[in-house]
C-alpha cells in the first residue's frame, strides 16, 4: 500500500491508508487514546480504542517513527477534518530516547541556546521547520524571478587566494600548503561572469571572520547575488533589484501558505515603484548630522517608521552612500563624485540589501585603487578582465537569513538558521 501524507488524508475518507511519521505527541485517556503522527506535510490524529493497539501504543515514547494502518474518517474536530480509526501499529525503529523539549507544544519552550545545542531534533517542531520552509520558498523564488529577466546560475569559488573584496576579516585556511581564505562573497567572479553572459546570479554560503555577537549577524550565512551588464546607472539595478523581492514573497505565498500559516504571518506588499531617499535626505529625516558618514542600526530603524508612515511601505531604497563608505569598485555618481551610485534596500528598518553600479573601465580601477593608497597586484586577476572590455553593469546581494528573519518576525536570526555559525557556535 502506497504511503499517504498527512495533507493527503481529507481526499481518502472511507479508505484504508497506510501513514508514516513521528510519534508526536500520546494521549492516553480512560476509554480512547490518541495518537498524534507527524510527517512532513503536517500532522495526523490517530484513535486507539483496541485494548491490544493501546497497549502497543503506551511502549512508544514521543519522537519514535512508527507506520500506521487504519481508515480515514470525517471528524471537524480533528487536524484538517479527519482522523484515523481502527489502526494497527508498526514501529520503523527502536524507540526513541525523548528530546530535552517538548515538540508538541505549540511554542518551543527552550531557550534558544538549548534549542542551538540540539538543533537537529529543535528543527522538527512546526515553527523552526516553517521558517526553513519559507527560506527555502524564498530561494525558488529568487531564482524563478532572475530567470525570468534572462540571468544564467552561476557557481563561483569560496575558497580564494587573497582577502581583497570587501574589507571584512576573513578565515584563513591551508590550502596544500598555501595560505587560502574564504570568500567574503562571489562580487568579483559575479563581475567577471557577466562579461560571459551579461546577466547571472548565485545561491550560496559566504564566511566573514567579524567578531559581532548581535541578533542580525552571522559569520556564514546564504547570499543571494545578481549582477548584470549594460545599465544605465544603479535604477535599473534597483528595478531588477524590485521586481526580484516581489518574486520571492510571491514564492513563498504559493509554495509556503502553510508555513505562513504555522507562523502567523502575512508577506507585506512590495509598491510598484519602492520609495527611495537620497543618503543626505535620510540623515536628514532621521535628525543625524549632516556629516555622518554611514547610517546606524537606530537610524535604519526610524528609516523603517518613515516609509511605513509616509508610503505604507515595508521597504525604502536609501541611495547615494559617501565613496569613502562604499567598496572601491563602486561607481561615483557623476553629478557628485563624493556620493556613489550605491543603495542599500531597508525591510522594516533592517538593511537587507546592498547594491550599486560598479567601475566598468581599467583605468578607473586603477586610479580608484591609487587613491586608496591600494596595490594594484592583489587583484591582477580581477582586473585583467577589464582590460578586454566590460559593459556598465551592477548588482546586489541578499542575504536570506535577515531576509527571513525579517518577514516573519524572528528576534534573533538564529531562529530560522538551521545549524548557525556565528563568533561562538561551531556546532552541530
Amino acid at each position: 500500500m502506497q504511503r499517504t501524507l498527512s495533507h493527503q488524508l481529507p481526499g481518502e475518507i472511507g479508505a484504508t491508508v497506510r501513514i508514516a511519521g513521528w510519534v508526536h505527541r500520546r494521549r492516553l485517556l480512560k476509554s480512547v487514546a490518541f495518537l498524534i503522527v507527524r510527517d512532513a506535510a503536517g500532522l495526523a490524529q490517530v484513535v486507539v480504542t483496541d485494548p491490544a493497539v493501546r497497549a502497543e501504543l503506551e511502549k512508544l515514547t514521543e519522537e519514535t517513527v512508527i507506520e500506521v494502518t487504519a481508515t480515514v474518517t470525517a471528524n471537524d474536530t480533528a487536524p484538517a477534518g479527519v482522523e484515523l480509526t481502527d489502526p494497527t501499529l508498526r514501529p520503523l525503529g527502536p524507540s526513541a530516547v525523548p528530546p530535552p523539549f517538548d515538540l508538541y507544544r505549540p511554542a518551543l519552550t527552550a531557550s534558544l541556546p538549548t534549542q542551538l545545542d540540539h538543533a537537529p531534533t529543535a528543527l522538527r517542531h512546526p515553527t523552526r521547520s516553517a521558517a526553513l520552509r519559507i527560506s527555502a520558498a524564498a530561494v525558488a523564488g529568487f531564482r524563478t524571478a532572475l530567470d525570468a529577466h534572462d540571468f544564467v546560475e552561476i557557481h563561483t569559488p569560496k575558497v580564494v587566494s587573497s582577502s581583497t573584496e570587501s574589507g571584512a576579516n576573513v578565515f584563513a585556511l591551508d590550502w596544500f600548503g598555501r595560505p587560502a581564505y574564504l570568500a567574503q562573497s562571489p562580487q568579483f567572479y559575479k563581475q567577471l561572469m557577466v562579461g560571459v553572459f551579461e546577466r547571472v546570479y548565485e545561491v550560496g554560503p559566504v564566511f566573514r571572520a567579524e567578531p559581532h555577537d548581535t541578533v542580525r549577524h552571522l559569520a556564514q550565512y546564504t547570499s543571494l547575488d545578481a549582477e548584470l551588464g549594460f545599465i544605465a546607472d544603479h535604477r535599473d539595478v534597483m528595478g531588477v533589484l524590485r521586481d526580484t523581492v516581489a518574486g520571492m514573497l510571491d514564492a513563498v505565498s504559493g509554495r509556503a501558505a502553510a508555513a505562513l500559516a504555522t507562523l502567523g504571518v502575512t508577506p507585506p506588499r512590495v509598491p510598484a515603484e519602492i520609495p527611495a531617499v537620497h543618503f543626505t535626505e535620510a540623515l536628514t529625516i532621521v535628525g543625524a548630522p549632516a556629516d555622518e558618514p554611514d547610517l546606524a542600526p537606530a537610524h535604519e530603524r526610524a528609516l523603517g517608521e518613515w516609509a511605513r508612515r509616509e508610503h505604507g511601505s515595508d521597504f525604502l531604497f536609501v541611495t547615494g552612500y559617501p565613496m569613502a563608505k562604499r567598496p572601491f569598485y563602486t561607481h561615483p555618481d557623476p553629478a557628485r563624485p563624493a556620493y556613489s551610485n550605491g543603495f542599500d534596500l531597508l525591510f522594516r528598518g533592517l538593511e537587507l540589501v546592498t547594491g550599486g553600479q560598479r567601475l566598468h573601465r581599467h583605468a578607473d580601477y586603477l586610479a580608484a585603487l591609487a587613491a586608496r593608497g591600494e596595490p594594484v597586484e592583489p587583484y591582477a586577476g580581477y582586473l585583467d578582465a577589464f582590460r578586454h572590455g566590460m559593459p556598465p553593469h551592477g548588482g546586489f546581494a541578499i542575504g536570506l537569513e535577515r531576509f527571513v528573519a525579517r518577514l516573519v518576525g524572528a528576534a534573533n536570526i538564529r531562529e530560522v538558521t538551521a545549524f548557525p555559525r556565528d563568533l561562538h557556535r561551531l556546532t552541530p
